[in-house]
């Protein structure tokens, strides 16, 4: 095991190569994150939880990867759970555990992925983040949703860095176009010693 598969996520700079970093790094991913202490999937999926403790609706595992964020969904109380993401091998991983109720794909560099409305919650487990998806993905999720729908997310250390990503969130919470329910700053990846911000937002 490495860590450059850590660092390299760090680096990436187009879709193309993001998408080309998780294709080679999906039969190892679970592996080595879980080496790591991978703590930012079950501090978000508590987090929705209590502000939405519904098991039957519906929630989007938007990124899904190879579904450690859906087992961690599954395992606080949600038991509909679709997944999605643009790296067809790490969406192996994610049907192999078998708690998915559907899975999909879609091209990386696809401007709106989602179907709007048809999902009044959205999870983005370590998804909008630098090396993975760009600060606009944000924007494309916050308005997939219908009003009074919910975002869960996360912004690693590497990601709270980079100003154009809060500066996102700000946007939308500062014209009331979303409300802050939950923030908290805590472990990511202890082992590398990173921290993560966990928020869940709503749609006004």
């Amino acid at each position: 095991m490495s860590d450059n598969n850590f660092k390299d996520a760090f680096n990436l700079d187009t879709p193309e190569s993001t998408r080309a970093h998780y294709q080679k790094w999906a039969s190892s991913y679970d592996a080595e994150v879980g080496a790591n202490g991978y703590a930012t999937p079950g501090r978000v999926a508590e987090a929705l939880w209590s502000a939405m403790p519904e098991p039957q609706t519906p929630v989007m595992d938007y990124g899904c990867g190879t579904g450690l964020s859906g087992e961690a969904l599954r395992s606080v109380g949600f038991q509909v759970i679709d997944g999605i993401d643009p790296t067809p091998q790490m969406l192996e991983g994610a049907e192999a555990k078998g708690i998915y109720r559907a899975l999909s794909t879609f091209e990386i560099t696809d401007p709106n992925p989602l179907k709007e409305g048809a999902y009044k919650v959205i999870a983005a487990i370590g998804v909008i983040s630098v090396g993975a998806a760009p600060p606009e993905v944000f924007d494309l999720l916050m308005r997939a949703l219908p009003r009074n729908g919910l975002l869960a997310f996360s912004f690693n250390d590497h990601t709270l860095t980079d100003k154009s990503y809060t500066t996102r969130l700000n946007d939308w919470l500062d014209m009331g176009a979303a409300r802050l329910l939950f923030r908290e700053y805590g472990p990511h990846l202890p082992g590398m010693d990173l921290k993560s911000e966990v928020y869940v937002v709503e749609k006004a």
